[in-house]
């Protein structure tokens, strides 16, 4: 009887984006632990990623969180794409791109008419309809969170928006 091919390897399963679940948190404290040491984002509680996981959304891989995202939501009109990160072993499979594309669904279906994101990889937004805006045509970020960030009068990030209609 011939052997099994031992060197043949599964393939991977399709990606699943999917709302965050409790048991994600742990998973997503991690991935943004990794970025915020790297200083691309700001770091977040454990506590907080609790009280917040309603607006986290994550892509699943073989039962693994492989990215995570969230839409926070800062008037009638305005929300924002926030703590976007994929772990280094997933990037440039889009799941970035996938977990963007369900911000704005879910920002739409919500009645939301501008989505916008502060953000070192400016292009990576273009390409999904975003425009750099200055910080200033955005009020509702820049002294409703960005005013509390050590980074406030030195803030290195580009401000980028898209209109959802």
């Amino acid at each position: 009887m011939p052997q099994p091919d031992q060197t043949r390897t599964l393939e991977p399963a399709t990606p699943l984006v999917r709302p965050a679940a409790i048991g994600d948190v742990p998973y997503i404290h991690h991935l943004l632990e990794i970025y915020a040491a790297q200083g691309n984002l700001l770091p977040r509680t454990m506590n907080e990623l609790y009280r917040h996981l309603r607006d986290f959304f994550v892509v699943e891989v073989n039962g693994r969180v492989a990215a995570c995202g969230a839409l926070e939501i800062f008037t009638e009109s305005l929300g924002e794409v926030r703590s976007l990160v994929v772990d280094d072993g997933y990037q440039g499979r889009g799941f970035g791109r996938q977990l963007v594309e369900r911000v704005i669904e879910e920002a739409r279906v919500l009645g939301l008419s501008r989505l916008m994101a502060l953000t070192y990889v400016a292009p990576f937004f273009h390409k999904l309809g975003f425009k750099t805006v200055p910080k200033d045509t955005l009020p509702e970020k820049v002294w409703g969170i960005c005013v509390k960030c050590y980074k406030f009068n030195n803030c290195d990030e580009t401000a980028v928006l898209r209109e959802l209609k």
